[in-house]
C-alpha cells in the first residue's frame, strides 16, 4: 500500500518558496521576447516577490540616476567655476519643460528642441565620464557610464517592451497584432490597366 501525503499550501516554509521562485526562472533567456516571457511567467507564479524585486530594481535605477545627476552638477560647477547651486539651476533651466496650450491642444515645450535634448545629455555625461577617467576616479566613472548606456538604450528598450506588451494584449483580446515593420521592405501596389 502506498500512502501519499499532500502538504497544505498555507504551511509551506520559506525555503520551499525560494525553490518555487527559482523554478520560475528555468526558461532559457535569449532575446527580448523570451526575457519578457520569462518575467511574465515568474510574475504569475510569485507575484509578491516579483513586485518586490521590480520595485527594488527601480529604486536602484533611480538612485544611480540621482547620484549621476549629482556628479554631473559637480563636474559642470568645476568647469564653469561656480557653485553647485548655480550649476544645478543652469541645468534645470536648460532642460526644463513646461505645459503649453496652443490651438486648443496641450503641448510640452522647453528651451531646447526635442532632437537636441538627448544628444546634449549624452554629451554632458561623456564629458563627465572622461573627466572621471582622467582623474582616476573609477566608481563615479562607472555610475556615469551606466547612466550613459541606459540613456542610449532606453528608446530601443521602451519600444521593444511596448510592442511586445501591445502584441500580447492584442493576442489575448482575440485580435491579430500588427505585422512587424521593416525599414528595408518597400510596400507597393500594382494594378493592371485594362485597354
Amino acid at each position: 500500500m502506498i500512502i501519499i501525503i499532500v502538504e497544505p499550501a498555507r504551511t509551506r516554509r520559506a525555503p520551499e518558496r525560494a525553490v518555487k521562485f527559482a523554478a520560475a526562472f528555468r526558461f532559457p533567456i535569449a532575446g527580448v521576447h523570451k526575457i519578457l516571457r520569462f518575467f511574465l511567467i515568474a510574475a504569475m507564479r510569485m507575484p509578491k516577490l516579483t513586485i518586490a524585486l521590480a520595485l527594488l530594481v527601480l529604486a536602484a535605477l533611480a538612485s544611480a540616476m540621482t547620484y549621476t545627476g549629482f556628479l554631473v552638477v559637480g563636474v559642470l560647477a568645476d568647469h564653469l567655476g561656480t557653485g553647485r547651486v548655480a550649476a544645478g539651476l543652469l541645468l534645470a533651466a536648460l532642460f526644463a519643460r513646461f505645459p503649453w496650450i496652443s490651438k486648443g491642444k496641450l503641448r510640452i515645450v522647453g528651451v531646447l528642441p526635442q532632437p537636441v535634448r538627448r544628444p546634449l545629455m549624452v554629451g554632458l555625461l561623456a564629458l563627465c565620464l572622461l573627466n572621471f577617467l582622467a582623474r582616476g576616479e573609477y566608481v563615479p566613472a562607472a555610475f556615469t557610464g551606466f547612466t550613459t548606456t541606459f540613456l542610449l538604450a532606453y528608446p530601443w528598450l521602451r519600444r521593444a517592451i511596448f510592442e511586445r506588451m501591445l502584441s500580447s494584449f492584442l493576442t489575448f483580446a482575440g485580435r491579430n497584432p500588427p505585422a512587424a515593420k521593416d525599414d528595408m521592405v518597400i510596400d507597393g501596389e500594382f494594378r493592371e490597366k485594362k485597354e
